[in-house]
C-alpha cells in the first residue's frame, strides 16, 4: 500500500527534495528490485523517503517486497 501511492500512479512525479519521476514498479523484475532497496539502505541512491523506507526493511522484506512487486502487472 505505501508502495502504490507514488509508484503505481501513471506519469506521478514526487516533488521533494526535487522534481523525480516516479517509476511503475509492478511487474518490475525481483533482481533489480532488491538490487535497488539495497542500494537505498547504503545511501548509494539518494531519496529521503525511498530512504527512511528501505532503512525500516530486514533483509525479508526486501525480498518479500520484491517477489509480490514482480509478479504483478
Amino acid at each position: 500500500a505505501m508502495c502504490i501511492g507514488c509508484h503505481g500512479i501513471p506519469g506521478y512525479q514526487a516533488s521533494f527534495p526535487e522534481v523525480h519521476k516516479v517509476p511503475m514498479i509492478a511487474g518490475q523484475g525481483a533482481k533489480y528490485i532488491i538490487a535497488a532497496l539495497n542500494a537505498y539502505q547504503k545511501g548509494e541512491r539518494k531519496h529521503p523517503t525511498m530512504q527512511a523506507q528501505a532503512e525500516s526493511f530486514s533483509e525479508q522484506d526486501i525480498a518479500d517486497i520484491a517477489a509480490y512487486l514482480s509478479s504483478i502487472k
